[in-house]
């Protein structure tokens, strides 16, 4: 089973020798803030303004038909009004991302791996509208859940996009490869980087846990939550991995608790169009 033993002691040999990119410093210092009591909107939007590009996408996200706003916002201040708080750590999360990735979205194999993510966190914020788990955290958390697979394809692009384009396999073996290519798997990767970019270790679990089967009565977690919405995704057309075999539609919604099956439509056809459509707000092709 992947993942079944945490690895703490001490940092592995081949991370320690990897270069990779600082993450946005704008993204880090507004989810360090956001997490703080008592923070004030005009601090987060300071902050964010002193960056005029990110603030520009932000900007834009807000506006988008993802949140179709009565009043388009003019400025930072009214978009955080918009969002909240801490929906705006997603945004700001994912614009930071992005803006990490930068002209490696132009890659095919890679835009699809983002875009991937992002279907994850529309499926979780949507199955989490039920109420069992916090929205705002399952979208954030949808986003993060892959940051290190991103990370890694940023770090060797040519051997990771043959990965990406030619893998056929299970979750495991594709675990399998990236640890023989890096020495760790993106799920280790995910839980160094969020201690090399210092961002908050919320999303620890979910980063390290997201690919580990949850038993079959375990209580629902975030990590269990990301997990299905991830398979969604993949279901829906979304797949990292293209050769991987999607897990059948009528088979995930088997998984969701009764109350939430409700959320989904009966159709994958439906499900793809529906997320195709926030996904493009957000990124669009």
């Amino acid at each position: 089973m992947p993942n079944e033993k945490r690895k703490d002691e001490g940092v592995s040999e081949p991370w320690a020798h990897l270069r990779l990119p600082p993450f946005p410093q704008v993204a880090v210092r507004v989810l360090q803030l956001a997490n703080k009591e008592n923070v004030q909107l005009h601090q987060l939007s300071d902050l964010i303004s002193s960056d005029p590009a990110f603030a520009a996408e932000v900007l834009t996200i807000a506006n988008s038909m993802l949140y179709a706003p009565r009043y388009p916002a003019s400025s930072i201040l009214q978009a955080i009004a918009v969002l909240g708080a801490t929906h705006l750590q997603g945004v700001c999360l994912t614009v930071g991302v992005r803006t990490y990735l930068g002209r490696s979205m132009n890659n095919p194999a890679m835009r699809a791996l983002w875009r991937h993510n992002l279907a994850t966190a529309l499926i979780a914020e949507q199955l989490a509208s039920g109420g069992w788990l916090d929205k705002d955290i399952a979208y954030t958390a949808g986003v993060m859940h892959d940051i290190g697979r991103l990370a890694l394809a940023t770090i060797r692009p040519k051997e990771f996009t043959h990965l990406l384009e030619t893998h056929i396999g299970s979750a495991s073996s594709i675990l399998q490869c990236e640890s023989d290519l890096f020495g760790l798997d993106h799920c280790e990767a995910g839980r160094r980087l969020i201690a090399d970019w210092k961002l908050p270790v919320d999303f620890d679990d979910v980063v390290y846990a997201h690919h580990t089967p949850r038993e079959k009565d375990a209580p629902w977690d975030i990590a269990g939550l990301i997990q299905v919405s991830c398979r969604l995704a993949d279901t829906a057309g979304f797949a990292a991995f293209p050769g991987c075999e999607a897990t059948p539609y009528a088979e995930l919604l088997e998984e969701l608790p009764a109350r939430e099956k409700w959320l989904f439509h009966s159709d994958v056809e439906s499900l793809a169009f529906e997320i195709g459509q926030k996904v493009n707000a957000v990124d669009p092709v």
